[in-house]
């Protein structure tokens, strides 16, 4: 009687871890798994740290309001710790080991094209929010930062205008990767179109997390001396930015002798530096902290309550947005929209889904995903840096500007479709 006894209880206790694996398995479907790919060491960790944790603030926000199709949404963080082959091999962990739906993640250029060929073998989706260099359109990316016609372009017409100083030389100055050779293939070419002789056109690249900009600032100087007025366009990316606005500021070299427009730095990015030298240097977004309307007081008020309630370093004491922050809030909240209008996380049938979709952005502007070419209608501003780290909005668009993501200063574009391939 004790043996057949222990031999039920014993049946009895199996069943139930059976039943316990199948309730767990259960409640794992209840989730809709997402990742995140943003470097959280490295150069890189000064610019993409952040979005993780915006990321996860929207994430939060969305699961609070009952999540998507009603279940909770469930992020899964790595770090690819500014590591470009290190972002594929995170990419593919996502998506075949985690099982997430959806990625939102990578902020150089070449961390994207690192991960690309995973996205479209693995047939996923991959979220970018940062300004890019175009020339490029994938079925399986949706770019919710800017293309070149909606940061570099517009940003270097209003420095050749009255109202920008009507600069006539040019120093285009930038990390040596895909994104800043490439946008400066287009400006060269763009500067060309416009009279700009290449005697005019200085040229400079310097490794990622660069450090001494003693020489090349001297060398600006240089150039600029020689009586045309002078601009520089920075696509200095990460921390190198830190030692090179300190620099100008230490050769004072000053907005009224010759303004640097940035393209790649932000709030976030002066954070660390002394910004009173600096008033008056331009940088060219789709969005500033600074900007006044009903939507960003409640984006950056919700900020300012998650970074003081997660104790996020920095922002819990100064809470700050900047663009790429934007981004990463719009692209979430856009999948999310798509997945609800298709009834599933299905990677073709949430692309179909996202072509028109709209969302009332931080900006101001209501923005909208091209129904063809996977990227933003988005507005442009340019502004000046103020002594508080801040930006004033010296010019911006009407409205939101379509997507170009095939330059028309690239010889050949003309005849590429705007639709991307696979589609």
């Amino acid at each position: 009687m004790k043996r057949r006894f222990a031999l039920k209880a014993a049946s009895f206790a199996l069943a139930s871890a059976g039943l316990l694996s199948l309730s767990s398995g259960a409640l794992a479907a209840d989730t809709i798994k997402v990742g995140i790919l943003h470097s959280l060491s490295g150069t890189m960790a000064i610019s993409e740290t952040v979005l993780k944790d915006v990321a996860l603030m929207t994430i939060d926000e969305i699961n609070a309001k009952g999540g998507v199709m009603g279940k909770k949404l469930e992020p899964v963080v790595v770090d690819p710790a500014s590591n470009w082959p290190l972002f594929a091999e995170k990419a593919r962990q996502l998506i075949s080991q985690d099982k997430v739906a959806v990625v939102f993640g990578c902020w150089t250029s070449v961390s994207r094209k690192s991960v690309l060929p995973v996205f479209k073998e693995l047939n996923s989706l991959l979220f970018y929010p940062v300004q890019y260099e175009g020339e490029e359109l994938e079925k399986n990316v949706f770019y919710t930062g800017a293309a070149p016609n909606q940061q570099a372009i517009p940003a270097v017409e209003y420095l050749m205008s009255k109202d920008g100083g009507s600069a006539k030389r040019f120093v285009l100055l930038g990390t040596d990767y895909v994104y800043p050779r490439t946008t400066n293939k287009i400006l060269r070419a763009f500067l060309k179109s416009k009279g700009v002789a290449d005697a005019d056109i200085m040229e400079e690249y310097t490794p990622f997390g660069h450090s001494d900009y003693q020489t090349i600032i001297a060398n600006i100087k240089k150039f600029a001396s020689a009586g045309k007025k002078t601009a520089v366009i920075s696509t200095i990316n990460g921390d190198s930015n830190v030692p090179f606005y300190k620099e100008l500021g230490n050769q004072g070299l000053k907005a009224t002798d010759v303004p640097v427009v940035a393209f790649s730095v932000g709030e976030e990015e002066l954070r660390g530096v002394d910004t009173k030298p600096l008033v008056g240097h331009l940088a060219a977004w789709n969005y500033f902290m600074s900007l006044k309307n009903p939507t960003n007081d409640e984006f950056i008020k919700k900020w300012a309550a998650y970074a003081k309630a997660k104790n996020l370093p920095g922002h819990k004491d100064k809470p700050l947005t900047n663009d790429p922050m934007e981004a990463t809030y719009i692209g979430i909240n856009m999948w999310k929209q798509a997945v609800e209008k298709a009834k599933s996380t299905d990677t073709d049938k949430v692309i179909a889904a996202m072509a028109g979709q709209s969302f009332k952005a931080p900006s101001g502007f209501t923005v909208k995903m091209d129904e063809k070419n996977h990227h933003l209608h988005k507005p442009v501003f340019v502004g000046e840096v103020k002594a508080d780290g801040q930006f004033r909005v010296v010019w911006k668009t009407p409205g939101p500007v379509r997507a170009q993501p095939w330059s028309p200063f690239i010889a050949g574009n003309d005849k590429k479709k705007d639709v991307p391939e696979g589609k």
